[in-house]
């Protein structure tokens, strides 16, 4: 863009001068070469250019003094490694000594003692030891993470890192919520868990002492197109359907049973239960878990227990959007609506809830959800199980009279794993997990163990880093929390972004003249005043010394971006942004561009050149280095299939698709896939036992020795 006119200028002067907005180091140049500055002795040039051979290398740059920093905060956010030097005698106002560079350069230039080189810290405030049981009288006692608070002070780009720590308590409290689809074609699974209280509990009681059920039902809302809504099938929906005439009318879900330990009050709940009719094949049960989640107190959800919710249904469920069918187009608000009756008040009046909502609120409330189903319609919920964290599905029989079992399979397979959860991260930070479970191997880019036993430790290294600089005086607070569990750690952020000689300068200071702010070293002159001291006003040029703005013999006076005034350039002004330099060669709204932001939003853009923050790479920024969504279940990068690129997978096995490329229907067969883990597992040979990974690659897989292969088993290899 063209330079405003020559009335409108800003005020930059050389290394070691005023640090003001409009001031500006020029960046040294390249190491091995000598700067073309007019004045430069002899003696002084061998100095520089020792010095400058000395200098850390970047792609083949001093990315320290590269970064034109004119203040000392801007100097911490070019590189974790950079330090400034606020000595006031430092360097040279006539050569380029810049007070932004590397801490050893720093001190053999003469700057020792006066350094502003901040590093991330960690402090933990609470620490209490991990529980080895749940039953004590003090529940509220029981801790399951370490630790449980601690605080981060980070410098953007200098990553640390805290190790957690994760138990699984025997014998933990668990209060199980058994909410079932009572729809017409659920009759015979109401008849068979008739006494399922009793049963249930003392299974359960195997496996804790302190053990609460509760029971709710769910048909689907009373209003059409989703149920009978004509006036003759108001009481009675069933009528005329031959194989059963008499049903209840319809609804959307009943709490009928809070949580007790009274399993006798659970029997007789569902003894009195009678089957509804309703018209499509959508059963309305999201409604009803939402409900189940978030009215915690007329349920009765224990704050120190594990939640179990108990979904049982033969069909598929209506999602968001399907109440529009009805004419409901206000979404779920995620609030509790049970009435003094504990039916569903909004039923009619709400849409039916969101996948994301109904994730969001059974992890606020710490429930794990069984989804109990057909096998008709288990790839479904399996689906849905990748979408809601803490949630597994299992087969029920048709008559449910399995249902025993599979709940106490649920219970010990949830039981069986940990996954860490990250609530309200703040956008400027980046996190990423090393899981270390039972086997002792590390597990770079996961967060979450399995095929543990209770009592297990496990323990995560969470590195964090800080990407960029918010707003002064900003903190953050962050929580990271097993799935399904109450115990938190929460991480407290400050940033370390400030400079200490910043909070001691000096207005009016006579080190500046008595004409600017003496700050960090450096001068930040009044209006109408520049130099290294701020001892010369503007408009003071004379023809002789035009030589000193010119980059070069036969440029242009100030880069022709400026004026010279005063032995320096004094810069135009721009629209776009900043124009800074020694000789105005410099400005921050030239760089690349990604989708029309300037440095993608994770850089800043310095002298035409974009510096990313930590995290990111590439001529725009907009390449980021972060591998944690490229890693598979099976712990390997991009399932074994493709390249990690910018955070993304790019698959590069013909046929290979999927997020982490784990799709692949052309490539090898679900039998040889699984061959290596067979052959480990059961008769320890093949590749993975001779390289000793097997505990690695086979940890997910469930391999059983049969006699007779039932072929007709469609989970079965």
């Amino acid at each position: 863009p063209p330079p405003a006119g020559p009335g409108q200028a800003a005020a930059a002067s050389s290394a070691g001068s005023s640090a003001a907005p409009s001031r500006s180091t020029t960046p040294p140049p390249a190491a091995g070469t000598m700067p073309r500055r007019r004045g430069l002795s002899p003696p002084s040039a061998a100095r520089l250019f020792i010095l400058s051979s000395l200098l850390h290398h970047l792609r083949g740059l001093n990315i320290c003094t590269s970064g034109s920093a004119t203040s000392c905060e801007e100097c911490l956010l070019i590189h974790p490694k950079c330090a400034w030097c606020s000595r006031e005698e430092f360097g040279s106002t006539k050569f380029i000594t810049s007070r932004c560079d590397f801490v050893e350069n720093l001190i053999t230039n003469g700057c020792a003692g006066e350094l502003e080189s901040p590093k991330s810290s960690i402090s933990i405030v609470e620490n209490l030891p991990l529980s080895s049981k749940g039953s004590s009288l003090t529940l509220s006692d029981v801790t399951q993470i370490m630790p449980q608070k601690i605080s981060l002070n980070l410098r953007p780009g200098d990553k640390t890192s805290f190790r957690v720590q994760v138990r699984q308590v025997e014998d933990y409290p668990v209060d199980l919520y058994y909410l079932m689809d009572l729809s017409l074609s659920m009759k015979d699974d109401l008849d068979n868990i008739r006494n399922l209280g009793t049963k249930l509990a003392e299974e359960m009681r195997k496996l804790t002492s302190n053990f609460r059920l509760g029971f709710g039902s769910f048909v689907d809302k009373n209003i059409s197109p989703f149920s009978y809504t004509a006036p003759r099938f108001q009481n009675n929906p069933c009528i005329g359907y031959k194989v059963f005439p008499h049903c209840v009318p319809s609804f959307g879900f009943r709490h009928l049973l809070s949580l007790t330990d009274k399993v006798d009050s659970f029997n007789e709940e569902v003894q009195k239960q009678k089957v509804s009719r309703n018209r499509d094949a959508p059963e309305g049960g999201f409604d009803a878990i939402l409900q189940a989640a978030v009215c915690k107190e007329k349920i009765g959800w224990r704050k120190e227990a594990s939640h179990l919710l108990v979904f049982t249904t033969d069909d598929v469920p209506h999602i968001a959007l399907d109440g529009k069918l009805g004419g409901l187009v206000q979404p779920h608000d995620g609030q509790c609506h049970l009435n003094e009756a504990n039916e569903y008040s909004a039923s009619n009046q709400l849409d039916y809830p969101s996948l994301a909502l109904l994730g969001e609120k059974l992890a606020e409330n710490n429930i794990h959800l069984i989804f109990a189903v057909t096998k008709a319609h288990y790839i479904l919920y399996k689906n849905f199980t990748a979408l809601i964290p803490g949630t597994t599905v299992e087969i029920l029989h048709q008559d449910s009279n399995n249902i025993i079992q599979l709940i106490v399979k649920a219970y010990n397979s949830i039981r069986s794993k940990v996954e860490l959860t990250v609530w309200d991260s703040p956008e400027d930070v980046s996190l990423t997990f090393t899981a270390t479970c039972q086997d002792g191997l590390l597990y770079p880019g996961l967060r979450k163990c399995a095929d543990l036993q209770i009592g297990d430790t496990v323990s995560f290294e969470v590195s964090v880093e800080a990407r960029s600089c918010p707003a002064e005086n900003t903190s953050h607070t962050f929580t990271i929390k097993p799935a399904g569990f109450r115990d938190t750690l929460e991480v407290e952020v400050a940033y370390n972004c400030t400079c200490g000689c910043t909070k001691q300068m000096e207005q009016n200071s006579s080190k500046c003249s008595g004409n600017g702010t003496y700050t960090c070293g450096l001068c930040e002159c009044d209006s109408g005043y520049l130099g290294s001291k701020c001892e010369c006003e503007e408009g003071e040029s004379g023809n002789m010394y035009q030589n000193m703005c010119r980059e070069a013999e036969g440029k242009p006076v100030c880069s022709g971006r400026g004026e010279c005034s005063c032995n320096q350039c004094v810069c135009y002004k721009s629209e776009f942004g900043r124009i800074y330099g020694l000789f105005c060669e410099c400005n921050d709204f030239s760089c690349a561009r990604y989708k029309g932001v300037l440095c993608s939003g994770h850089g800043e853009c310095h002298c035409g050149e974009c510096k990313c923050h930590a995290g990111y790479i590439g001529d725009n920024c907009n390449c980021s280095t972060d591998t944690s969504r490229c890693i598979s279940n099976d712990s390997q990068m991009c399932s074994g299939r493709g390249n990690c690129v910018c955070g993304k997978c790019q698959c590069t096995e013909p046929g290979a698709f999927g997020e982490t490329c784990e799709k692949c229907p052309t490539c090898p067969d679900v039998c040889s896939t699984k061959r290596d883990c067979i052959e480990c597992m059961l008769n320890n040979s093949g590749g993975l036992a001779d390289n000793q990974t097997c505990p690695r690659h086979c940890k997910d897989e469930i391999i059983t020795r049969v006699d007779v292969l039932k072929t007709d088993d469609q989970h079965s290899v």
